[in-house]
């Protein structure tokens, strides 16, 4: 890229100039013709929510900033945060985010953290000392994660960034020769965490070919594979993870999670409809994991939150998107470019969220595969204006509440004088028989650590984790947070759907906003992945957001005994 694609350690009069210098020469925001429609088919699902992309980079600082308030309704996903030692002055701001400093709170609202660890200089783009000066920071930052054995949201060392042109080559040698010499390094201390990389500024395919032979032969691969979407190029997401997989199949790797830890240039990310578009262009591709890019300030999520509790317009977007649950269905936008969105829909619940922008005017969204919800459904429509980082937005605007018949399984919604920067949100639901709130809780939705997402016919909405096998170690324990949100603080029963094929009751440790453990028996089941046994237990709740853990193993928690598959859980 020709200029910091991720931050920069210039004074702040600088930025301001590189930045109006940038805005300058980018893009106009899209402004196509009205009359589009984007096309949502509610009976097509095709991967679980898990909120893929609502992660940032240095979305948090120290002194829980910003609020807890503000970052559990958004289920956060990943976080990519400067290492222990923090050196990096973004912006011209003191160093700050140190990853084990924030993990406290990040592990509270059920966020994996990824700890990049080039940020342990000062200077952006980094200035190379020597490789004894460079293997000493990693043997420092790699003592000091050890030393944390409370801390196990880590789940990647991120090796180092944009290599494609912040790794000096005349002083470092080649970078594909440093990343297996540092990941060497790393695995002198840490065999367990795995590693991420290369993280280029951008897509570009013989330089991943190169990088991944020369990784492949010396037993150097990562294990999670990241590079950056920046700069108007959402419409490319699709064919770039496309061709990664083609590459990493021609070169004999077995997949890798794929992470754009970096997404949205300056003049977008704070565009609430041109965000949407770059969410569902993520989501279709299949990525493990996205993270809003930081250009700013750290500690607000990048733009989301202004004075550490109030929302500006761009929350609202990522709080549509958290709220969204059950399966990712399948959405077909007129084109590349303009009108787009990202949708679910919650069998239990039998609604359908869809969100969209990117496009002015009058245009439509057409939803299909709606048979499950009767024949007629109720239609609420709201929007989210861009208004920039430092004004709040106490509530998106409704636009329409609506009654519509359906008709073939489908309806047709129109949306009169859109704005392109304003984000959308469509809530589908039958006209009677909806529930207060939300009470069941996909396991595959929650936020699981070092174990996996599954499917099975019997399991509920198809979904279910297993493989909930790690103790002991901070680095590899198994774990699964649930974020859930009640309307009143009281004692609530929670039902767990769960199998248990071991032949044996299994137990697994219960904790809820992060207070004392308790036991959870799992009687035998016929076989693992056939689900329909559930055990009770009574939870006491706060109103609004709590996150509940079930673990084989976590911290202050001496583990769990036998094995247990999770199916969901449901407060009522």
């Amino acid at each position: 890229m020709p200029k910091p694609t991720l931050r920069a350690a210039f004074a702040v009069p600088a930025l301001a100039t590189a930045l109006a210098a940038a805005l300058a020469v980018a893009p106009a925001l899209p402004a196509s013709a009205a009359g589009h429609t984007l096309v949502v088919n509610a009976g097509a699902p095709f991967r679980p929510v898990t909120h893929v992309a609502s992660g940032g980079l240095y979305a948090l600082a120290e002194n829980n900033r910003p609020a807890d308030t503000t970052l559990l309704p958004l289920r956060m996903h990943t976080l990519t945060q400067p290492p222990p030692g923090v050196g990096q002055r973004p912006n011209g701001q003191p160093p700050g985010g140190d990853a084990l400093l924030v993990a406290p709170q990040a592990d509270r609202v059920g966020a994996a953290q990824v700890i990049r660890m080039p940020d342990i200089y000062p200077d952006f783009p980094y200035k190379w000392v020597s490789w004894d000066d460079w293997l000493s920071k990693v043997d420092r930052m790699v003592s000091a994660r050890l030393a944390a054995t409370s801390v196990s949201n880590v789940v990647a060392w991120e090796i180092w960034n944009e290599p494609d042109w912040t790794w000096n080559t005349a002083a470092a040698g080649d970078f594909n020769a440093g990343w297996v010499r540092t990941v060497q390094r790393i695995r002198t201390r840490d065999t367990v965490t795995p590693v991420a990389g290369p993280g280029y500024a951008s897509w570009d395919a013989n330089r991943m070919r190169a990088f991944l032979t020369t990784a492949r032969a010396s037993n150097a691969l990562p294990d999670i594979v990241v590079w950056h979407e920046l700069g108007h190029s959402s419409a490319s997401i699709a064919s770039h993870v496309a061709a990664y997989r083609s590459i990493e199949a021609s070169l004999g790797i077995s997949p890798r999670r794929v992470f754009i830890n970096e997404y949205a240039a300056t003049d977008e990310v704070d565009v609430p409809g041109r965000v949407t578009n770059y969410l569902a262009k993520l989501e279709r591709a299949g990525v493990w994991a996205a993270d809003r890019a930081f250009w700013y300030e750290y500690g607000t999520v990048n733009g989301l939150v202004t004075n550490n509790t109030q929302p500006t317009g761009s929350w609202w977007l990522y709080k549509w998107y958290g709220d969204m649950a059950g399966s990712m269905v399948t959405t077909t936008p007129p084109a590349q470019t303009g009108l787009d969105g990202f949708a679910s829909y919650d069998s239990t619940r039998r609604r359908v969220d869809v969100v969209f922008g990117d496009e002015a005017g009058g245009n439509a969204v057409r939803i299909t595969g709606l048979g499950a919800l009767g024949g007629t459904v109720r239609v609420t429509l709201e929007a989210t204006p861009a208004s920039g980082r430092f004004t709040a937005v106490t509530a998106p605007t409704t636009i329409a509440t609506s009654t519509h018949t359906v008709t073939n399984g489908e309806i047709t919604v129109p949306v009169a004088n859109m704005t392109a920067t304003s984000a959308y949100h469509l809530v589908v639901e039958p006209t009677s028989g909806v529930p207060a709130y939300q009470q069941r809780y996909e396991a595959e939705n929650a936020s699981v650590f070092r174990a996996e997402r599954l499917s099975a016919a019997s399991a509920s909405n198809g979904g279910y984790v297993g493989r909930i096998d790690n103790t002991g170690d901070p680095r590899s324990q198994s774990y699964v947070d649930f974020v859930v949100a009640v309307p009143q603080a009281r004692a609530y029963t929670m039902t767990i759907g769960y199998a248990n094929g071991t032949g044996v009751t299994a137990t697994q440790g219960l904790a809820y906003n992060g207070g004392a453990w308790s036991t959870v028996s799992y009687p035998p089941t016929g076989s693992w992945g056939q689900f329909g046994a559930t055990v009770t237990t009574t939870v006491t709740l706060k109103a609004g957001y709590n996150t509940i853990r079930l673990a084989k193993g976590a911290p202050y928690f001496s583990g769990g005994t036998g094995y247990a598959e999770l199916d969901y859980l449901q407060l009522t």
